[in-house]
């Protein structure tokens, strides 16, 4: 993908989850000295993208991507996407997400908005291997499949039909030669905090 196109990538961060492995308020949890979810927003807004979309339920978790935003100088680059139906599960979160999407976007990538340690230069990676609207990237590390997914515009009519607590995961298992998947050195591409164990191994720096 030319650098011009990549002026025409979007990014979604998924911030709506109840956290119920961890115990509640997962996203607001201390991090590097920040809430665990700014991580998430450091590498989306570092990333080549116009904007970010913050799929959000709650106010504490709003008031935390506002205040982010601000501290990175990046609040003209954000959309708050308020998730109504965020019980239903990740697909409900990121359905939202989808339809904020500009009609002009080309691609968007997916993070997850507890997964803290993506190395930027990981998403530059990813954009330039897309190639075709009808595609997506995903990164490898050590042959396993990790995040953020890039997904082409033809895939957005998908993305916003979804449901349940499956995320986009279906689409992966059935894009067959269209998913392109890329190795790279990053473990952070694997590292999510599910439970009160996986962010001690993130602030030791363990993937």
């Amino acid at each position: 993908m030319t650098e011009r196109d990549t002026a025409n990538l979007e990014a979604i961060v998924l911030a709506a989850g109840a956290s119920a492995r961890f115990g509640g308020a997962k996203l607001l949890a201390r991090l590097d000295g920040a809430p665990l979810v700014a991580g998430a927003l450091l590498t989306a807004f570092l990333s080549p993208v116009r904007r970010v979309h913050v799929a959000v339920a709650g106010d504490a978790v709003r008031k935390v991507v506002r205040a982010t935003a601000e501290r990175l100088a990046a609040s003209d680059r954000l959309t708050i996407v308020t998730v109504e139906d965020a019980a239903e599960g990740m697909g409900a979160s990121l359905r939202a997400a989808a339809r904020a999407l500009p009609d002009d976007a080309v691609g968007t990538f997916v993070f997850l908005g507890d997964m803290p340690r993506i190395d930027p230069a990981t998403v530059t990676t990813l954009a330039r291997v897309l190639t075709s609207p009808h595609d997506i990237v995903a990164p490898t590390y050590l042959g396993r499949r990790g995040h953020p997914v890039l997904f082409g515009a033809s895939w957005f009519p998908a993305l916003r039909a979804l449901s349940g607590d499956e995320g986009a995961r279906v689409l992966l298992e059935t894009a067959g030669a269209r998913l392109t998947r890329v190795a790279v050195e990053d473990p952070g591409i694997h590292l999510d905090v599910d439970r009160p164990e996986d962010l001690a191994r993130a602030v030791e720096g363990r993937a």
